[in-house]
């Protein structure tokens, strides 16, 4: 298991990613002063994303029916615990967009490669309760 969203684990043999990045930020609101830079001060953590990106090969690794199920799971619009394979959690995340590209078609238009791209965002401290995952 390389991560769990809910109860969707990214794996070889269901769908792998070959490249996790993770973006983070902080938020620092600023007050305006005469005759001098302005005043910040720290107001809580910004937004938090994840892009997962790889390869699915039905031939050798991968099943397009698991872009299909992570399809589904965007469209309920909840918050899914993020579960590294070591048993980090990550905190509570809902996917915002997943991008596929289609290639190298059988004759009957079946792709023997599928390009994907998934994002996830992290929700706020009051949505993490409800976690669970849907399938």
């Amino acid at each position: 298991m390389l991560m769990a969203l809910g109860t969707f684990v990214f794996s070889l043999p269901q769908l792998a990613y070959q490249q996790l990045e993770r973006s983070l930020s902080w938020r620092h609101a600023a007050s305006e002063r005469i005759g001098a830079r302005a005043a910040h001060q720290y107001v809580g953590p910004g937004e938090e994303t994840i892009e997962l990106s790889g390869i699915v090969a039905p031939e050798f690794t991968g099943k397009p029916a698991s872009l299909a199920l992570l399809r589904q799971l965007a469209g309920e619009g909840r918050p899914l615990a993020l579960v590294t394979g070591t048993g980090e959690v990550l905190g509570a995340f809902v996917i915002t967009s997943q991008r596929e590209t289609q290639t190298l078609q059988f004759d009957d238009g079946t792709p023997r490669r599928i390009e994907f791209q998934l994002t996830l965002l992290r929700t706020d401290d009051a949505q993490s309760a409800n976690t669970g995952g849907g399938a």
